[in-house]
């Protein structure tokens, strides 16, 4: 139960007390600290629709950006009476800087929560009784985040997703169902479980080609693909928001295009969306592995999802713009499509991602290493060159954890391609400084790219415990690429519209109450690559349908979170009595 009313601040944010009144001043001063002087990117303009996977972004409209760059600030309230009511009520935030998730400018106004449910958003009449409150003065308050690229176990430790204010996770990422199973087992296992956050399951191209007895085969017969496919179909009735691949990784990589758009139409039948680790993301190879999966969503007619976005070696914001054209040019011809991304200049996978398919399974790699030797270090050699050298490559896991492979070369006093050949491809883990900054910012800013940590808890990557805070500091705070509005549409109305998330990611009566509160002055991620699990400070209440699992930016011992299935919905909840 709460039992905070004032969140514990080592002070209030720069000019705004613990009783500081409502009004102009106290607004522009929460939306300097937030630096919502308007974006430099593209459609960070706070405007007041989320623009579907196939619709043009929404056009300008007035922002609470506006305050910050000396316009008026936004009203205290709505001029609607406030809500009364006889009845009693969970919990009401007060006179936060209410921001929807939606794209819309951002208005004071109090939430009222009754059970898991927003009952009302507006001024909220001081006679109505509610057992908790939480005041909200200098503070936003915003739709829960929602993951659309996460990875591991639920029912495990989830700080490092509820210290960003995350709500809701996509699991079964990169060809591999949720839990390695089907979804329905998956289900049934989890439900019984208690959870702190929602999990949104999918079904993994990769478990799916095992499960049909294809595995590595080349050349699946018509047989195998309508197998396939009917896993996917009886994925898709279990509550699978829709299908993940991994063409870069095996099973996945052996995929046909035949085998691609067939799996897909069960997707495309349940309204569902298909989110790809595409086959490639080098900068030489990308567009043809964007091609294959706008083939796949063509031949299907199912909406596509590019997975943690980049363009590896890739230089510039004039090649970020010739794939967003690509993008668009598929949006124009109707197809739908959209993306994720991390806010990072590394990414963080096996080290098999450098080596050659002759290398790995169905291949001997110990025949291959005596066999094919030299062709294997010369492999390696150009492809770690392509990749910014061997200084590029830190190692996340034991017994090479912090070191990059230059210095185990030299550490072993042998050519990095031999360290390479000696671990292995599935020896290690590493991250790979691959990824130019104004390659990323130019997509983050895309009005079709949401946010993800494509991490876990036990991630070696400062993307799984700061993400979404290294949103707001730096790209919203410190860099202004986006406005305040866009970003948070960007984690949660956007990702919800494009999972068909029912009842969620927006701030609105109705609608399912998980929401976040939190000190804009405050709100930072901590985590580095060399002690990536520190958590994000600056959240100070996070609610999971109506329960705090973060109050006062602790932790709580509540396990509100529930398995969200596609088409399930949210039972609609009855006006309140006035």
């Amino acid at each position: 139960m709460l039992r905070i009313v004032q969140p514990r601040l080592k002070g209030p944010p720069s000019g705004v007390g613990p009783r500081a009144p409502i009004g102009a001043a106290c607004l522009l001063l929460v939306l300097l600290a937030l630096g919502c002087g308007g974006p430099t990117g593209a459609n960070g303009d706070g405007s007041g629709a989320t623009p579907s996977a196939t619709d043009a972004p929404p056009a300008s409209a007035a922002s609470a950006s506006a305050s910050a760059a000396g316009g008026p600030a936004p009203p205290p309230f709505a001029s609607a009476p406030p809500f009364t009511s006889s009845e009693r009520f969970d919990l009401v935030i007060r006179a936060g800087l209410v921001v929807d998730g939606s794209g819309a400018a951002a208005t004071v106004a109090d939430v009222l929560v009754r059970g898991d449910t927003i009952v009302h958003v507006g001024q909220v009449d001081a006679s109505v009784h509610t057992r908790e409150a939480i005041d909200a003065k200098g503070r936003v308050v915003a739709p829960g985040f929602i993951d659309t690229h996460a990875h591991g176990d639920p029912t495990e430790a989830s700080r490092n997703y509820l210290a960003q204010g995350v709500t809701t996770l996509c699991l079964g990422q990169d060809g591999t169902s949720a839990g390695g199973d089907r979804v329905a087992t998956w289900v049934k296992r989890h439900q019984k479980k208690r959870l702190a956050l929602n999990a949104a399951p999918f079904v993994g191209h990769g478990t799916v080609r095992n499960a049909a007895g294809v595995g590595l085969a080349k050349r699946p017969t018509d047989p195998q693909i309508e197998k396939m496919a009917s896993l996917v179909e009886r994925d898709m009735k279990a509550g699978a928001f829709g299908l993940t691949t991994g063409l870069e990784y095996q099973p996945g990589s052996f995929a046909t295009a035949a085998e691609l758009v067939a799996i897909a139409r069960p997707v495309a039948a349940a309204g569902g969306v298909v989110m790809s680790h595409l086959r490639s993301e080098d900068d030489d190879k990308i567009d043809a592995a964007l091609d294959e999966l706008l083939l796949q969503g063509r031949g299907s007619g199912a909406r596509v999802h590019f997975s943690h976005a980049k363009i590896v070696y890739g230089k510039g914001a004039a090649r970020a713009e010739a794939l967003l054209a690509k993008l668009a040019a598929a949006r124009a011809a109707g197809l739908g499509v959209t993306a994720d991304i991390y806010p990072y200049e590394a990414s963080y996978t096996g080290i098999g991602i450098v080596f050659p398919d002759f290398a790995k399974p169905p291949h001997s790699y110990t025949r291959v290493k005596r066999e094919r030797h030299d062709e294997l270090a010369r492999w390696l050699r150009e492809r770690v060159a392509l990749r910014g050298g061997p200084e590029a490559t830190l190692f996340g896991t034991a017994p090479y954890t912090g070191k990059t492979l230059a210095e185990l070369a030299k550490q072993y006093g042998k050519p990095f391609e031999e360290v390479l050949i000696g671990i292995g491809p599935g020896g290690a883990q590493a991250a790979y400084f691959v990824m130019d900054e104004a390659v990323q910012a130019r997509l983050l800013a895309d009005p079709f790219f949401m946010i993800s940590t494509d991490g876990g808890p036990r991630s070696r990557h400062p993307r799984a415990y700061g993400a979404f805070s290294r949103v707001l500091s730096v790209y919203v705070k410190e860099k202004k690429v986006l406005g305040l509005e866009e970003a948070v549409r960007k984690m949660s109305g956007l990702p919800a519209e494009t999972l068909g998330l029912e009842r969620r990611g927006l701030v609105r009566a109705g609608w399912a109450a998980d929401l976040v509160v939190f000190d804009p002055a405050r709100v930072r991620d901590r985590a580095t690559y060399t002690e990536p699990n520190l958590l994000t400070e600056g959240m100070d209440y996070v609610l999971v349908n109506g329960e705090a699992v973060v109050a006062g930016g602790e932790p709580t011992k509540a396990r509100p979170g529930r398995v969200l299935l596609h088409g399930d919905g949210t039972r609609p909840v009855p006006p309140a009595p006035r």
